[in-house]
């Protein structure tokens, strides 16, 4: 999907338009914030946020196999894709419901409308050895992160959270003891309609916040710390 590129300091929201093919399938191309990128990007980057605010529709589970695909396929330490997923779908609400309620309650409020929810877990040794795998977070980030980008390409947008209950997520699924809950992620459908309840009005705010990213110059050196990239 096609995407304007926009100035860094601008923020557009994309109105719905007819439904187009991606990877010989079609979806709604929904209500999003262009990223203010300052250097082309693939247009599923430039598209990627985190919404507050799903619509509460069933995800396709051909749609959700092909997230967690784009998952499968993250580089890792030795090849060790040390990173493990727990699902619900909102169309089985008795797992969903489950949960849901692993999540703190501030996540919980809008994170119920969301098509599907997840867990994330990660190996913290290496299985080949036991010897400890420094990486294994790192390893799991970067699975989330092609699930995120595979999931705006489809026309979907996932939102990652830290508010979990790890205690009661490792009693919950019996997540074995060599390996740590992490994460929970909502993927889903963002909600287009217009917000009628305080709630939702806040939560609309959350979302039209301005993105702001440190620029390069912050982030990429070279020579030695702190020396920004000069041509960045």
């Amino acid at each position: 999907m096609a995407l304007e590129r926009v100035s860094p300091a601008t923020v557009v929201t994309v109105l719905p338009v007819p439904t187009e093919s991606v990877q010989g399938r079609t979806h709604d191309a929904i209500s999003m914030t262009i990223n203010p990128t300052q250097r082309e990007t693939l247009d599923a980057i430039a598209g990627r946020w985190s919404p507050y605010r799903f619509s509460p529709r069933v995800v396709e589970r051909d749609q959700i196999l092909q997230c967690f695909e784009a998952a499968r396929w993250a580089s890792s330490s030795f090849n060790e894709q040390p990173w493990r997923w727990i699902i619900a779908t909102r169309d089985e609400p008795e797992a969903f419901q489950r949960m849901l309620g692993c999540l703190m309650d501030a996540n919980r409020e809008w994170a119920q409308h969301a098509g599907v929810l997840a867990l994330s877990a990660y190996r913290p040794q290496f299985s080949r050895n036991d010897k400890p795998n420094r990486v294994a977070l790192h390893d799991l980030g970067q699975a989330a992160a092609l699930l995120s980008i595979q999931a705006a390409a489809l026309g979907l947008q996932v939102h990652q959270m830290a508010g979990i209950n790890l205690s009661q997520i490792r009693a919950e699924y019996q997540i074995p003891a060599d390996f740590e809950p992490a994460t929970a992620l909502a993927i889903g459908h963002p909600a287009t309609e217009s917000a009628e309840t305080p709630e939702a009005k806040q939560l609309v705010e959350r979302e039209q916040a301005a993105r702001r990213r440190k620029p390069l110059s912050e982030q990429l050196f070279t020579g030695g710390w702190g020396d920004a990239v000069p041509w960045s």
